[in-house]
Order: C-alpha cells, then sequence, then structure tokens
C-alpha cells in the first residue's frame, strides 16, 4: 500500500479515466464509515439539472455507487484510502 498525502489522492481522483471502476474508503457525513466501489460521471440516471455550485472545489468529489445504483459525493477530507489501476493508496494528511 503506498501513502499518499490528501492533495495526491484528490488530483489521482480527478485524473481518473471516468469508466475506471475505483474503490473508496471514507467517512461518512454521520460519522460511520463506508467502503465504496464507484465510477466519475455516469450520465445514465441523471433526472436533469445541475449542480449549483463545484464540487471540487469544496472537496467534494460525485460519484456513482455501483452497487446501489445512485449518486453519492466522496468527501476528500474524510477519505482513508482508494484502490485504483490496480493499487492501493492509504490516505495521510
Amino acid at each position: 500500500m503506498l501513502n499518499i498525502d490528501r492533495r495526491l489522492a484528490k488530483e489521482l481522483l480527478v485524473k481518473l479515466i471516468d469508466s475506471e471502476i475505483f474503490t473508496a474508503t471514507f467517512t461518512k457525513k454521520d460519522g460511520t464509515r463506508r467502503i465504496m466501489n464507484c465510477r466519475k460521471n455516469v450520465k445514465k440516471h441523471l433526472a436533469g439539472g445541475k449542480l449549483k455550485y463545484n464540487a471540487i472545489e469544496r472537496d467534494l468529489l460525485p460519484v456513482f455507487d455501483m452497487q446501489k445504483q445512485a449518486y453519492r459525493m466522496i468527501n476528500i477530507k474524510t477519505l482513508e484510502a482508494i484502490k485504483a489501476r490496480g493499487k492501493e493508496y492509504s490516505i495521510t494528511d
């Protein structure tokens, strides 16, 4: 497992190709830990409309949860680990 800081983790997530499935481990807003398999920029289930803010500027990453078949936000500030492109990354401050 490679150790990376939060800034590098954010860059990695932003640069991931949209069709790539990755796993993110993070703490949800209610304090529970979540492990999610997800993809970025899935358009199939959109109901219209757009976010009224830039999620990346707020350290949020909009993703599509592959198991729940729903859109979710990953808070980069509470991110613990990422599995992507065959590598595992542990996030440090």
